[in-house]
């Protein structure tokens, strides 16, 4: 068999009657390569064979077992399930022939077997199958590939999720976080860690939009600040943290991609909060328990990093003493601009009500979710829910790093 036979559709024929096999050959060999069967025993043995047809045309009338049978026994085999069957028969009427297509025949053809309309038939059954068999092979390449990408970003996602730092349940200082990406992959990161022995600096960033290039884009600004990677910088003063970054991280150079980031820096010794900020909702201190009275916002007043020139950006820094039992919360937008049930968004100043009318012995953060996913009416929240609780203890740090 030569290579262009191989490129031919096979098609079996079933027909008790070596005449109508005949002029069904005639018409179709051409075109086709062609097995034949004169009962449904060899017919269905054909079948199976591991070269398969492509299509069967099958006679209805057989004596022995009839060409519905064999339709049957096609259909009940795994092997044979899916082969095309176009019924051939004498009986012209119109209940055969719904009959035969209910039973499962793709088509059915009435004797005597014209050769023009049996080969259009044929053609255009085939090309519906090939159609058919394309599109499905090209479903199962693309729910592949789906799934290849959809294992790739939660590896992605998990290992992000690694570079978060873990919270702090012992000492003076103490942070806690709750952190819920709006999709597998977020734009929102946070951190961490003692500068010196005397200086500890916190900081939490938003970047614009969300998926692969918000969160690559998160994880690197989170990598620079938790490597003091930015040159000729002192992580301890936070208005020059924020100019080093909007040098580094130009919108011009991130496909258009800003953030915005709270930085503050606690002098253990003096217990001072140094902190700057751009373009981030406002630091929620407690100095005391959290309630109205005792509340400080810490506003963050410098531009976008990424948006502005180096030369024209500007950030202050602003420094206050904390107090006893002092208590710092900072948080991204997804936490507060909430689109609610009846259509109205939760906003700052309803957060802020939350936190200061939720008793003080309460899990805050855990409470704030459940009442954010109770306002959407769904757990899933459009924007990144990212917080961090950070609690001074109400005495001098110990002299070491932690």
């Amino acid at each position: 068999m030569n290579s262009k036979q191989v490129d031919k559709s096979l098609i079996l024929l079933v027909d008790d009657m070596p005449a109508n096999l005949h002029v069904l050959v005639a018409a179709l060999r051409p075109d086709y390569r062609i097995k034949t069967a004169t009962n449904g025993e060899v017919a269905l043995e054909l079948a199976r064979q591991q070269d398969r047809p492509e299509l069967i045309l099958l006679d209805v009338m057989m004596p022995g077992m009839s060409g519905i049978e064999v339709l049957q026994h096609l259909r009940e085999s795994p092997e044979t399930l899916d082969i095309p069957v176009i019924f051939i028969s004498a009986d012209t009427s119109e209940q055969s022939q719904l009959d035969g297509l209910e039973l499962g025949a793709d088509d059915y053809l009435t004797k005597p077997v014209m050769p023009t309309i049996l080969k259009v038939r044929v053609r255009n059954l085939l090309r519906r199958i090939h159609s058919e068999q394309e599109r499905n092979e090209a479903y199962r390449k693309l729910a592949e590939t789906q799934q290849r990408l959809a294992n790739e970003v939660a590896e992605a996602a998990k290992y992000l999720r690694s570079l978060l730092p873990k919270p702090i349940k012992q000492g003076p200082i103490r942070v806690d976080w709750r952190f819920f990406p709006s999709t597998e992959l977020g734009g929102d990161s946070f951190g961490y860690h003692w500068v010196d022995d005397d200086h500890f600096a916190v900081y939490l960033l938003d970047v614009s939009g969300h998926g692969v290039g918000s969160s690559l884009l998160s994880v690197s600004a989170l990598d620079v600040l938790r490597s003091e990677a930015l040159p000729n910088t002192d992580f301890r003063e936070p208005s020059q943290v924020l100019k080093a970054l909007n040098t580094a991280f130009s919108a011009d150079f991130h496909d258009g991609m800003f953030f915005t980031i709270w930085y503050g820096v606690f002098q253990k010794s003096t217990r001072k909060l140094s902190y700057a900020g751009g373009g981030h909702p406002p630091g929620l201190l407690f100095n005391g328990q959290r309630n109205a009275s005792n509340l400080l916002r810490l506003e963050s007043q410098g531009t976008l990093i990424g948006i502005t020139p180096t030369q024209d950006a500007e950030f202050e820094t602003k420094t206050l003493e904390l107090g006893h039992f002092a208590k710092l919360i900072l948080y991204s937008d997804g936490v507060f601009e909430v689109e609610q049930t009846n259509g109205e968004i939760w906003e700052l100043e309803d957060l802020i009500e939350f936190l200061c009318t939720t008793p003080n012995d309460s899990f805050l953060m855990d409470q704030l979710l459940y009442h954010v996913h109770e306002l959407h009416g769904s757990d899933q929240l459009a924007d990144d829910f990212s917080i961090m609780e950070i609690d001074w203890m109400g005495r001098r740090a110990e002299d070491h790093r932690h």
